[in-house]
């Protein structure tokens, strides 16, 4: 039985000196860690506690029920497994970090991602509906951020019909729908409107959960063969 005791106890000190590490690579306090073997080296973290990070402590995340982290955490990693290890390290993205009733300034959002600390933030009670979709669309947030050379937007906004012009920033519009539309005329989803690189995440999402809409129209199949293009100068062997 001592023994027993010591053992979880050693246990219990190991997982709080890694968890200790990681708050100092990525800075958001009250976490432990879900699971660090994946497949492609992911690191998955949760909150233990709510937590409020931000220049501003504007962020505001929650704890998350067991059952809940236990179901999300399932799709989470079904969906993030399409990213192999070597492409994930040329994006900068290393860590996952799920809670619930994830806001920014008041504002609710499925997820904050940041190249910098290669972490994204993931709010797994995001509606169901668009869940899985939401996941990719905040991983190409990481892909854009980190190679904006080639994710150029004003080639993006070339595409679009000369009278349109996208909003100064995504929560400058009431443009928030993300609905696929059945006709695309050059956009997605009403959130693709919003701005370029909204625009982009909306398409590389749908391309990544394969939801396109039957017909596909000039402007949107440019986009596509935009994200598709890009995609390879990053990863020749990158699979959508």
């Amino acid at each position: 039985m001592k023994l027993l005791k010591l053992i979880l106890l050693y246990l219990f000190l190991i997982t709080q000196t890694q968890a200790d590490t990681i708050y100092e690579l990525i800075k958001i306090p009250n976490l432990e860690i879900y699971n660090l073997k994946t497949e492609n080296k992911l690191r998955y973290l949760n909150a233990k506690q709510a937590f409020t990070i931000g220049i501003d402590n504007n962020i505001n995340c929650f704890k998350p029920s067991k059952q809940d982290l236990d179901k999300k955490y399932k799709i989470i990693e079904k969906n993030l497994n399409r990213y192999s290890q070597n492409f994930l390290k040329k994006i900068n993205l290393k860590y996952i970090v799920m809670c619930e009733d994830l806001s920014i300034s008041g504002i609710n959002t499925a997820g904050i991602p940041d190249n910098v600390m290669k972490t994204l933030i993931v709010d797994i009670k995001f509606n169901d509906r668009y869940f899985e979709r939401v996941l990719h669309h905040e991983v190409f947030h990481i892909i854009n951020d980190s190679f904006k050379d080639i994710f150029n937007q004003q080639i993006w906004s070339s595409f679009n019909p000369k009278e349109f012009n996208y909003a100064e920033c995504s929560t400058c519009t009431k443009k928030i729908g993300l609905e696929t539309y059945s006709k695309t005329a050059g956009f997605i989803t009403e959130y693709s409107r919003s701005t370029a690189s909204e625009d982009m995440a909306e398409v590389f999402s749908h391309l990544m959960h394969g939801n396109l809409p039957a017909t596909v129209d000039p402007i949107l199949q440019k986009k596509i063969e935009f994200i598709k293009k890009g995609l390879l100068k990053i990863d020749e062997n990158f699979i959508l």
